[in-house]
């Protein structure tokens, strides 16, 4: 130590015991015999728990110490000298045990994430960029916006072709409100009869051959007309119409030819193409 000494003055720095023709271990200008300082400055090997002492040799990793012959896989008991190896909760892996119990792995194939690939995230989910792709078209996504849906991510398009409402007659998104007729959506704009192309949302219309008339329209070209009147029997709503020998009535032109008495629900005689009541038929015959 470049210094010079009594010999019965060289001593242990920390139990004066003499030095003098024995080995000692300095530390920080001081000597020290083994015993004091494996007892002060020796580390424990983090494996067996034991002193590695100053005979043994020592492995090192972050303020994490081993002896030699304890630097060892966790899992496998490989040792770890010269290898690749990860650290987790205060123990080593070789790479291939560590791999396989904490390594990223993609979200759809299940293969490991090697680190410093390129690799997409969502909700502590994580895929290979080739790997993040639409459940349907099964275009890669990259950069482009995307819908989760059950587990599954899909591209705009494919969601909307699969899952958004779209109108029967436009097949454009119906983003609000809207019409379902049966069972299928409608803008309120589409939803329209069949022949003038009036606005049905709201209004009383009534269908032939699946497709929505309003009462107007349906009146002119399919409806039973009132013998009477001439005007079409609709039956939409509460109306309510008679029906004799292929001739039909509004209930409100059913009425006597001669006294324009009803004739719902009461007895009456055929006169030609006129109805009348029996007490007209009586005065008739007098």
């Amino acid at each position: 130590m470049n210094l010079d000494w009594h010999s019965g003055h060289f001593c242990c720095y920390k139990c004066d015991q003499s030095l003098t023709g024995k080995y000692f271990v300095l530390n920080e200008g001081n000597a020290y015999c083994y015993a004091c300082f494996e007892t002060n400055f020796a580390h424990s090997c983090s494996d067996c728990e034991k002193v590695i002492g100053i005979d043994s040799k020592e492995v090192s990793y972050q303020n994490t110490h081993w002896h030699e012959s304890c630097f060892l896989c966790f899992t496998c008991k490989k040792s770890l000298l010269g290898l690749p190896f990860g650290p987790k909760d205060n123990k080593i892996y070789c790479s291939d045990c560590y791999d396989s119990n904490f390594a990223s792995k993609c979200f759809e194939c299940k293969e490991l994430l090697i680190p410093g690939a390129k690799k997409m995230e969502y909700k502590n989910k994580k895929w290979h960029e080739a790997c993040f792709c639409c459940a349907v078209c099964k275009n890669v996504i990259g950069t482009k916006c995307f819908i989760p849906k059950d587990q599954e991510i899909y591209c705009v398009t494919c969601y909307e072709d699969k899952f958004v409402t779209k109108c029967k007659k436009c097949n454009k998104i119906i983003i609000t409100g809207g019409v379902t007729y049966k069972n299928d959506p409608w803008h309120k704009e589409c939803f329209t009869c069949a022949n003038c192309n009036t606005s049905l949302a709201g209004q009383r219309f009534t269908s032939r051959e699946s497709k929505p008339y309003c009462a107007e329209c349906f009146g002119e070209m399919f409806a039973k007309r009132c013998f009477s009147c001439k005007k079409p029997i609709t039956g939409i709503g509460s109306t309510r119409f008679i029906s004799f020998e292929d001739r039909h009535w509004h209930n409100d032109c059913f009425i006597c030819a001669a006294c324009d008495t009803s004739l719902v629900g009461r007895g009456f005689i055929t006169d030609g193409e006129e109805i009348i009541c029996p007490e007209c038929v009586k005065q008739k015959l007098l």
